[in-house]
């Protein structure tokens, strides 16, 4: 159920020992881009840009705008590169998608990804968990185990600037939030998933809607992504979760890399003029 694209292979942990103030251990990775590899760039603009519109269905929802694929991409679907709250909602959105992808390659969870198809606002980011993680310890939902999985995640993003934000500290406090917006997040992805006429991931979603009969394991998650330049670990480690209400099963991610949000910029240009 997990699957890999070439540009995860770029998310390298780094073995950083950082930990927070109540001593909870941050998995840090580096995401080494390589800008050189054009095949595994155009594939991540394909993967991104199918996140809020398969390429299935572009044409049909382009017609009666006398837009090229690009235009309607860049001008109806995606953030927008500087007006109003575009860049930002670009930053956040690019964050979620990328702990999603880290949690399919890199931690062996299934990720449905329908958080973007429907935004009705392109310079808003979705309501909601930012990510949601399947995890299935049996046979599967036909068969539920007390070793299943659902991990809830939280990402916060600061990819420019000159002085570090406590970016997974605010990641943190959302990620207490989630205990009350999980079963709203659940709803919203299995009825995307059955418009969508994809039963089977509509009953893995199912199993976990109701853990009362055969419990799972319910894991939270905060992450945190800078750009390197205001990547700083001093800062990362007065984070605290001491008040978290999952704090026994919670999961602490820092991703950084260099330039971040020129690269956001020109992945999204990427993704529309490929499309």
């Amino acid at each position: 159920m997990t699957k890999t694209t070439p540009h995860t292979a770029w998310l390298k942990k780094t073995g950083a020992k950082v930990q927070t103030a109540d001593g909870v251990a941050v998995a840090v990775y580096e995401l080494n881009i390589d800008h050189t590899n054009e095949p595994a760039l155009t594939s991540w603009a394909k993967h991104f840009r199918e996140q809020y519109c398969l390429d299935i269905q572009i044409d049909r929802l382009r017609k009666g705008t006398k837009k090229s694929r690009a235009q309607y991409l860049t001008d109806l679907v995606f953030p927008d590169k500087s007006e109003d709250f575009g860049p930002a909602t670009r930053s956040g959105d690019f964050a979620e998608i990328l702990i999603a992808d880290l949690l399919e390659s890199q931690l062996g969870y299934w990720t449905p990804r329908t958080r973007y198809d429907d935004k009705l606002v392109r310079n808003e980011s979705p309501k909601g968990t930012d990510a949601l993680g399947f995890k299935f310890g049996g046979a599967g939902p036909s068969k539920p185990s007390k070793k299943d999985t659902l991990i809830s995640f939280e990402s916060k993003a600061q990819l420019s600037g000159k002085k570090a934000k406590a970016r997974l500290q605010d990641a943190v406090n959302d990620s207490a939030k989630d205990v009350y917006r999980i079963s709203e997040s659940l709803n919203a992805i299995k009825r995307r998933l059955i418009a969508r006429e994809d039963e089977q991931g509509a009953d893995r979603v199912e199993r976990f809607q109701d853990g009362l009969e055969v419990p799972y394991i319910r894991k939270s998650g905060a992450a945190a992504i800078f750009c390197s330049s205001v990547y700083d670990a001093t800062k990362i480690s007065k984070t605290d979760c001491t008040d978290h209400e999952n704090a026994g099963n919670l999961m602490l991610i820092v991703v950084h890399s260099s330039a971040l949000m020129a690269f956001v910029h020109a992945l999204y240009e990427r993704a529309a003029n490929e499309a």
